[in-house]
């Protein structure tokens, strides 16, 4: 059976480290960058997936141009009591 010597452990270690700090040393510099692109890109999907929805929303508006979007009525809430209020006495 072979057995590892204390230069090539020490090696195998310094090559990992290495390794490790050079992925963090570049998600440092290059993951802004690359969150920036992926969130961009999202966004795109999201605009083209709901602008099928409302065509009408993306549409830029000439300066002075005036519209009016109504809202739509809304259902005027019910009034029921819930019941009459019971006052309860602590019985000692």
């Amino acid at each position: 059976m072979h057995e590892a010597s204390l230069t090539e452990v020490l090696r195998v270690l310094l090559i990992v480290l290495l390794v490790y700090f050079g992925l963090k040393l570049l998600i440092r510099w290059f993951g802004p960058i690359l969150l920036r692109w992926v969130l961009k890109k999202i966004g795109k999907k999201f605009e083209q997936r709901f602008s099928q929805f409302d065509p009408g929303r993306g549409q830029q508006r000439q300066q002075g141009e005036v519209s009016i979007e109504k809202k739509p009525k809304s259902t005027p809430k019910s009034k029921n009591d819930v019941g009459e209020y019971i006052d309860y006495e602590e019985i000692d």
